[in-house]
């Protein structure tokens, strides 16, 4: 019985003399892995434009393990480049913790020669809001592109064309009892109207015309083209859009 006792008591002491060696242990700093750290606009990044190519894969080819796929918008960092499948796949860093390789054709970037021109093909082969998303991939990532201009005047008019179409539907869907009950102003309802969101994320922004009830687009586009690009045909239509937008806004602009 005595031996028992005693060699729990030793177990006991063991276990303390452990506790008190784990304590007086200095922590060791765990250093965060480099994917952690946000991407800083270089020359090597690169930015999604082709969902249907976006797939983040773990190795160089078609047919390894897809990781993810990436959706338009997504800032890659490259860190090196292999050819596989009879095509080239980028080694990326995708924040915050994921890396891989991509197909070189589903990204665009100031690190390659030529994408200015590729990104405004794609641009032109596309419909719906991907087409107003890329062109503003386009014109955030490529300021110095000859092909600026043309680019500058198809955005503004698309997105004034899918403001149009925004008045419309928030016209039908904004019940005006519930907005008189609510104590808040006309303006602040069509401008908070949830269609508007994906359009905002991108930077572009809307005016209001309390009189007829009817979202526009405040014609950033159209006022670069003006300023920075005068002598262009595109600056010239630029400048009627303008026109005509003050004229519908007058003095009721929200």
């Amino acid at each position: 019985m005595k031996r028992s006792l005693f060699a729990v008591f030793l177990i006991f002491v063991s276990f303390v003399l452990i506790a008190e060696a784990q304590k007086r242990r200095p922590l060791v700093p765990i250093k965060k892995p480099v994917v952690n750290q946000p991407i800083r606009e270089n020359t090597n990044t690169a930015i999604v434009v082709d969902e249907r190519l976006a797939v983040l894969r773990s190795e160089p080819s078609l047919y390894a393990m897809p990781i993810q796929r990436m959706r338009t918008g997504r800032i890659l960092a490259i860190s090196g480049a292999k050819q596989a499948d009879s095509l080239t796949f980028y080694r990326v860093i995708v924040p915050p913790d994921n890396y891989g390789w991509v197909q070189a054709e589903a990204v665009v970037g100031k690190f390659r020669r030529g994408d200015d021109e590729r990104l405004v093909r794609l641009v032109q082969a596309s419909e719906g809001f991907e087409q107003i998303e890329r062109a503003m991939i386009y014109l955030d990532n490529f300021p110095n592109s000859a092909l600026r201009p043309p680019i500058l005047l198809l955005t503004g008019d698309l997105i004034e064309e899918n403001a149009r179409r925004i008045s419309l539907e928030a016209a039908r869907k904004l019940e005006r009892r519930e907005m008189a009950a609510s104590g808040a102003p006309l303006h602040s309802f069509y401008l908070n109207y949830t269609s508007l969101d994906r359009f905002r994320r991108l930077g572009i922004n809307f005016v209001f015309n309390s009189n007829t009830k009817s979202i526009h687009y405040d014609g950033a586009a159209w006022k670069e083209l003006v300023l920075k690009f005068p002598k262009t045909a595109e600056a010239a239509e630029a400048q009627k859009r303008l026109d005509s937008l003050k004229g519908k806004m007058g003095k009721t602009a929200q």
